[in-house]
């Protein structure tokens, strides 16, 4: 998640940012998006068996699986080869196929027109997100679509998230991404200025459960501990959050409030 008043301070930190250094961490406790996300794909009409749809900073797949599961022919790119591993085992014991490639989103190689669907989970905010969109405008069809999409813990005064991110800037203090809503208004002027048309956000809250060692795990796998932190710094955090848990939120497992928030246009 990031704070969505602090993008330049967010670029000039996820410059240090590698998650590929979490990668067996992002592949084992970073769930991805819920059912709810892609039944709402399916029902909104953006998301249909047999299109064609491209999966920017896919990550370890979490999207591009989920719609490869409802029968779109999915291409998943992202900078990290560890990432990208990742996301073919899961694949596998997931029994869905999804063709991977090494890529930036800001350079696509796909041709003008090409797609159905572009989607872009959790990382619109380490993009140069004006080439981005203009790429994603480029090369959809007309009548295409894009879904910027975030899926964020919420800080709540005195809940684990608020203690987690207090405990992440003590060791930290450069991350940026602390204090966030899971609201993105500026995304929305992205689109507009690409040229995109028929634009919408929406926004709907759920809860997820973790175990104490699937919480420390998934903020190993942040941005703000082990993809920028040395290792030795790492250790001694993960010993920090796992006191704060016996001592502060003893009960487990967890529920973490979540929120998903949606900005989509279509190309005219």
């Amino acid at each position: 998640m990031t704070n969505s008043q602090d993008v330049p301070a967010t670029h000039a930190f996820g410059s240090r940012v590698d998650f590929g250094k979490a990668a067996s961490e992002y592949r084992a406790f970073r769930v991805g998006f819920p059912d709810e996300f892609f039944q709402t794909l399916a029902d909104r009409g953006f998301a249909r068996p047999g299109e064609y749809a491209l999966d920017l900073g896919t990550g370890t797949g979490t999207i591009a699986r989920g719609m490869a599961r409802m029968g779109l022919q999915v291409t998943g790119i992202d900078p990290s080869h560890a990432l990208l591993a990742e996301a073919a085992l899961l694949d596998r014991e997931a029994s869905v196929e999804v063709a991977y490639r090494i890529g930036k989103a800001e350079q696509l190689v796909e041709a003008d027109g090409s797609l159905n669907l572009i989607t872009a989970g959790q990382c619109w905010h380490w993009f140069d997100r004006a080439r981005v969109a203009h790429e994603a405008f480029r090369t959809l069809k007309s009548g295409g679509r894009i879904v910027i999409a975030h899926f964020d813990w919420l800080p709540y005064a005195g809940n684990v998230v608020e203690m987690t991110e207090k405990l992440i800037l003590a060791h930290n203090p450069d991350w940026t991404m602390a204090g966030g809503f899971g609201i993105y208004p500026q995304w929305m002027r992205d689109l507009a200025e690409a040229q995109f048309t028929n634009l919408e956000s929406f926004s709907f809250d759920t809860s997820v459960t973790y175990s104490h060692e699937a919480w420390r795990g998934r903020i190993r796998a942040s941005a703000g501990v082990k993809a920028s932190l040395p290792e030795a710094e790492t250790k001694l955090f993960d010993a920090d959050l796992s006191k704060l848990l016996r001592e502060r939120f003893p009960t487990d497992p967890l529920s973490v409030p979540h929120r998903i928030w949606v900005a989509t246009g279509s190309r005219p």
